[in-house]
């Protein structure tokens, strides 16, 4: 979900409707860069946040005034060519602002309603996490692996997203639980060993939080 301050523009003149322009904020943390360890390290969270996270920010909002000032000028050339950039750093802001309420250091279960839909499309929940595994893993190069719903079907899926795609803008799917295996998430600590990482974010997994976005969707 993006985060907005929102800045109202003084009305330029024969200009019937105010313009509302919005820009991307790097959200807070809902827990300290150390509290996640042993399984994320301060040093990886900090970077990952204040650096990363905030590099994302910072480059969607300069795409994003480019862009208005396209739209402004009518240059369809222009507004094609920032298509990537907004993607990119738009989807990388998204998915990050829940991937930090994803994981939380306190242990937490799926609600009874989430059981029974991991049940249902998965047999398990170590079905799902299983699945999870397999799709993080695989993903080549950098990118995402996903818990997503189905709101057509009410299904639970796991896919993958290459980069910085954000799920529901690329596929349709609610995003419920998001794995990052992009480097930068886990290398300092973990090195190559990917597959180690996953296996370790299980135990830091916010429920609470998937539960809540299931319900909501």
């Amino acid at each position: 979900m993006l985060s907005f301050s929102r800045q109202v523009l003084p009305k330029a003149r024969n200009m019937a409707l105010t313009t509302v322009r919005t820009k991307a904020t790097l959200p807070e943390l809902p827990y300290d860069y150390a509290a996640l360890e042993p399984i994320v390290c301060r040093e990886i969270m900090e970077i990952h946040h204040s650096k990363h996270h905030q590099a994302y920010v910072t480059n969607y909002n300069a795409a994003k005034e480019q862009l208005d000032e396209a739209v402004a000028k009518g240059d369809t050339n222009k507004i094609i060519q920032l298509q990537p950039a907004l993607r990119f750093n738009g989807g990388g802001h998204i998915n990050h602002s829940i991937f930090w309420k994803n994981l939380s250091p306190e242990k937490t279960t799926p609600s009874d309603a989430l059981k029974q839909a991991i049940v249902k499309d998965f047999k398990s929940i170590d079905n799902l996490k299983a699945e999870l595994k397999t799709a993080a893993v695989g993903v080549q190069g950098s990118g995402w692996a996903w818990l997503g719903l189905n709101k057509k079907t009410g299904i639970l899926q796991v896919v993958q997203c290459a980069n910085q795609d954000p799920l529901q803008a690329t596929t349709g799917l609610v995003p419920l639980f998001g794995i990052d295996v992009w480097e930068h998430a886990y290398y300092l600590q973990y090195k190559n060993l990917r597959p180690n990482y996953v296996d370790a974010i299980f135990d830091i997994v916010n429920w609470k939080d998937v539960s809540e976005r299931f319900s909501s969707a």
